[in-house]
C-alpha cells in the first residue's frame, strides 16, 4: 500500500512539473530566441574556395561535372554556389581544388539564388578541415579570385 502511494505521488509530481515546464518555457522571451550557436552541430568556417561538383549519372552512364565556390564548411557540411541548380541531382561528390579529396554530399536546401547547402555523408576529420580552411588563409583566395572571373 505505502508503495502504491509513493507511484501515485510520483506520477502526480511528474505531471505538474511536466505542466510547470512547458508553460513557463512558452511563456519566456526565450521561447521565441532562435540562434545558429543552439541549433547548429558544428562550426562553420568562411572560405570561398573553388569546387567541382562531380555526379554519377544513373545506371553509371557517364559522370558530369560543374564548377562551384565553396562559401561556408564544417565538419557536417557546406553550401556553395552554383551556376545553375538544374539538371544537380541529390546526391553527388564535392572536390576541393587543391585537395586529393572527395565528398560524399547529401543535399539539404537550394535557394533562388543558385546556392546550395549540403551534408556530407561522412564527417570530415578535423585534419581535413583545417586542410581546407588553412589553405584558403594560405593562398590568399587567389584561386577563388581567378575561378569568379573566369566565370564572368
Amino acid at each position: 500500500m505505502l508503495r502504491a502511494r509513493l507511484m501515485l505521488h510520483k506520477t502526480e509530481m511528474n505531471l505538474v512539473l511536466q505542466s510547470r515546464g512547458t508553460s513557463m518555457l512558452n511563456a519566456t522571451h526565450l521561447a521565441k530566441v532562435k540562434s545558429e550557436v543552439y541549433e547548429r552541430q558544428y562550426e562553420r568556417f568562411f572560405v570561398q574556395r573553388p569546387a567541382r561538383l562531380v555526379a554519377v549519372r544513373p545506371c553509371l552512364t557517364g559522370v558530369s561535372m560543374r564548377s562551384a565556390e565553396i562559401i561556408d564548411i564544417s565538419q557536417g557540411g557546406a553550401s556553395f554556389l552554383v551556376g545553375t541548380t538544374i539538371g544537380l541531382p541529390l546526391h553527388y561528390y564535392l572536390n576541393i581544388l587543391g585537395l586529393a579529396y572527395r565528398i560524399g554530399c547529401a543535399e539539404v536546401y537550394r535557394t533562388n539564388e543558385n546556392r546550395v547547402g549540403v551534408k556530407f555523408i561522412n564527417l570530415l576529420t578535423p585534419e581535413t578541415l583545417r586542410l581546407v580552411v588553412r589553405a584558403d588563409f594560405m593562398i590568399g583566395n587567389a584561386e577563388a579570385n581567378a575561378a569568379r572571373k573566369m566565370r564572368r
